[in-house]
């Protein structure tokens, strides 16, 4: 289990990020077509997981503008934004943005990757949701980075996750 704070107030989560050498684990998410999506599905691409609570809250939708920003300048790399909203909100947030160099994938329906990862709350007002965290694959899925931001308010270190792709 770890702990982070929401505004200074201490919040658990489920466990703790996939090591860095480490395999990823495997997920199946929802697209915002309503397809599954797992992890094999990137195979031989570099992946970021970005991975936050609500696409409706200002620091997750920043990650997600950051993102996709340096998503655009990535070769063979995938951004995947994560969370549990509704594959329906993820559409229509970055529709209305016009952001389209991130792929937006949901863990509404059981909750499974959170587990996997380690990265539910288990308890404050953010209880089930997925804790800000980055994770950076390599081509065969293996993490080269991992973040679980302290200050869940906070933004990422988006300069240390882009390094890790080099």
């Amino acid at each position: 289990m770890a702990t982070v704070t929401l505004k200074g107030n201490a919040i658990h989560t489920s466990g703790e990020l996939p090591k860095i050498g480490t395999k990823a684990p495997d997920f199946k998410l929802t697209n915002t077509d309503l397809a599954t999506v797992s992890l094999s599905d990137f195979a031989g691409s570099k992946v970021v997981l970005n991975i936050f609570p609500s696409i409706d809250t200002g620091t997750c939708a920043a990650s997600v503008r950051a993102f996709n920003k340096e998503a655009s300048e990535l070769e063979n790399t995938k951004v995947l934004c994560i969370s549990h909203d509704l594959p329906f909100a993820m559409a229509r947030f970055c529709g209305a943005e016009g952001l389209d160099n991130v792929v937006n994938l949901s863990d509404y329906k059981d909750g499974s990757f959170g587990k996997a990862y380690g990265l539910d709350f288990t308890d404050g007002p953010l209880e089930t949701l997925h804790s800000r965290c980055v994770v950076v694959l390599d081509e065969t899925g293996t993490v080269l980075y991992n973040e679980q931001v302290s200050e869940i308010v906070d933004e990422p270190n988006y300069k240390a996750a882009l390094e890790a792709l080099v």
